[in-house]
């Protein structure tokens, strides 16, 4: 039987596990190409670089985000109901990725304080996704924002506690669905002001 193809998805793939046995300080592009029986060079025929495959390995996770908050801001109904979603949804795939991905989250982490431009792209897509949800609730008379856009960077700021991987930590502490229950509704009480 003739050996399965090298694809940029078979390499993500084998880096997810290198990743997840080795963490993101140990991992190589020998180990990768070591888990799928080729050289080095063969990786990078694909991925120009140890970065650059750690980049489309985190891009490949947030995807994973993007879609499933995408059809929550893009459900018809009320603007409010779908920003609670939104914004619970999003909490729950970040405690989630922290706490059954470990490996993966440190990868992300690491990448956040390389100023990637996967982790920037990741944000401006939230926010937009945010901004459709705001804009929905000013054009149907639910909202008062004089800019959607700008209301939705300024709720990822007040919200950051419940995204931002920095407060991972927090996320598994009791009170915290106290805490977001209660941000969520003062971010929907001034929406609605």
């Amino acid at each position: 039987m003739p050996p399965e193809t090298l694809t940029p998805t078979r390499i993500l793939e084998a880096t997810e596990d290198v990743l997840r046995r080795f963490g993101p300080a140990k991992a190589t592009v020998v180990d990768v190409a070591r888990a799928l029986g080729v050289s080095h060079g063969s990786v990078y025929r694909h991925f120009g670089s140890k970065a650059a495959l750690r980049e489309a390995v985190t891009q490949r996770w947030l995807d994973q985000s993007h879609t499933a908050l995408s059809a929550v801001a893009d459900t018809e109904g009320p603007a409010g109901p779908r920003l609670r979603e939104w914004l619970a949804a999003l909490f729950a795939a970040k405690r989630r990725k922290a706490g059954d991905d470990p490996e993966l989250f440190a990868t992300y982490m690491v990448l956040v304080g390389e100023n990637s431009g996967v982790v920037e792209r990741h944000v401006e897509t939230m926010i937009e996704q945010l901004a459709r949800i705001v804009g929905s609730g000013v054009r149907d008379g639910e909202f008062t924002a004089a800019d959607p856009a700008a209301t939705a960077r300024a709720l990822w700021d007040a919200t950051n506690r419940f995204h931002d991987p920095a407060y991972a930590a927090e996320w598994s502490r009791p009170g915290i669905d106290e805490a977001f229950e209660a941000v969520c509704d003062l971010v929907l009480r001034g929406l609605r002001a």
